[in-house]
């Protein structure tokens, strides 16, 4: 048993306790150089929150001294030193402070305001955050005081990430919005109290000597305060935690109600939005050119709440003339790769959106002759071949509900290409 706890013996490997407070002192200043390393850190880290580039962001963390007032106010608490924690505690302020302001500026002066995804993903903590911030601080401070400090130290740089929150608290006071603002201040608060928390840990298993002996009824009430703090940011966090869990949960049953109800039927989804934190909450969804009827409407509805999808307004979005604009904004904004068939799709159909052409004559022979033909729109684009060559394009896109076979599928092209003589037909099913 003696052997199996050698393997997990933290003072094999130790530095000299002297040598670690004297590293961990020297760290804790933000003047002259330390300054300004911090200020061209929260210049790297906001420019790549602003462009969404991980890489920038990792970057940035890996060159952020703002580790250093933290562990020291963990090594102050462990050992009572009072003087070392009150000159932690006020190089942490001002680090936070020139964070925000540096922050607070490039963005206010930035063109581009639009949140990104790596900018959101830090205004809503959660337990994870919390986990993370003090098991990332463990390693961090076991690192330091090792003789071999090895590789963990930029790892728990990256992990715990202090930089990407105060960026993105300065991006919320630069556009007015304080919700971002107030998450992004609350996930930073998490990472300082449990990775200082994660240091007094392995200060006090380690037995640094203490630098103030107190009697037992203030040791106790700091004992208390630390407990205190660590509760206050816990139990919020949970409940982030708890409602990110719903969140998602209630995006995997809107995922299966389109699959099941209508991508398996046949229809094509080409606009969803979901607003899960409204109330009631709201699905729109928009198709190519399927019309619904009132009835299929009622259908939908009433086919939601077997996929547990309550409290939920659904909301059809069609006839109306900005529709197919909208279709394709959320299409750009959500393809990431996409095969060539997928982006002729999306070029034709918004082409048609402008150019649609009216065909009584089609409308009234597509059954009889195509009756497998269930719906399908037509229009004519336009573009230049070359300089000074313009090729004129019908776009017939439609939805059967069998493949055509091949005769019948070169009788359509014909049929087309008598009605549309001189351009050229694509035709494509959806």
């Amino acid at each position: 048993m003696n052997k199996l706890l050698g393997f997990f013996d933290l003072h094999q490997g130790e530095e000299k306790k002297e040598s670690v407070l004297q590293n961990v002192i020297e760290n804790i200043s933000f003047r002259g150089s330390n300054a300004w390393i911090l200020a061209c850190a929260i210049v790297v880290a906001s420019v790549g929150l602003n462009v969404n580039s991980t890489a920038v962001i990792i970057g940035a963390m890996l060159i952020s001294p703002l580790m250093g007032p933290i562990l020291g106010a963990g090594f102050a608490l462990g050992t009572f030193d009072f003087p070392l924690l009150k000159k932690s505690l006020k190089n942490l302020l001002i680090a936070t402070v020139i964070s925000l302001v540096v922050s607070f500026f490039y963005f206010l002066l930035s063109p581009f305001k639009e949140a990104q995804s790596e900018l959101l993903a830090r205004t809503s903590p959660n337990i994870y955050d919390v986990i993370i911030a003090f098991f990332g601080g463990t390693v961090g401070v076991i690192a330091i005081t090792r003789v071999n400090k090895g590789n963990p130290i930029p790892g728990v740089a990256i992990a715990t990430a202090l930089m990407p929150p105060l960026c993105t608290a300065g991006y919320g006071l630069a556009i007015g919005n304080l919700t971002y603002f107030a998450g992004a201040i609350f996930l930073y608060l998490i990472n300082c109290v449990f990775i200082c928390l994660a240091t007094f840990t392995i200060v006090k298993y380690l037995r640094y000597p203490k630098v103030h002996y107190l009697d037992k009824k203030k040791e106790k009430r700091i004992s208390q305060s630390i407990t205190f703090i660590t509760i206050a940011l816990i139990v919020p966090s949970i409940y982030f935690a708890y409602n990110l869990h719903q969140e998602r949960k209630y995006n995997n049953q809107v995922r299966q109600f389109v699959q099941s109800e209508l991508s398996d039927k046949g229809y094509t989804v080409v606009y969803q939005k979901l607003q899960f934190n409204s109330r009631p909450r709201k699905l729109e969804l928009a198709f190519l050119s399927k019309k619904l009827s009132d009835k299929e409407i009622q259908h939908l509805e009433d086919a939601m709440a077997g996929f547990g999808i309550n409290n939920t307004e659904l909301l059809i979005r069609q006839d109306t003339v900005d529709l197919q604009s909208s279709i394709m904004s959320e299409i750009d904004r959500r393809s990431v790769a996409m095969n060539e068939k997928d982006v002729t799709i999306r070029a034709l159909s918004n082409k048609i959106a402008q150019y649609e052409l009216a065909t009584p004559e089609l409308d009234r022979d597509i059954g009889v002759l195509f009756p497998q033909i269930t719906s399908y729109s037509i229009g004519r684009q336009q573009y230049y071949a070359d300089r000074d060559s313009i090729v004129n394009n019908i776009g017939f896109i439609y939805a059967a509900t069998d493949s055509l076979v091949n005769s019948d599928a070169r009788k359509l092209r014909l049929w087309l290409s008598n009605h549309f003589p001189g351009d050229s037909v694509l035709v494509i099913r959806r």
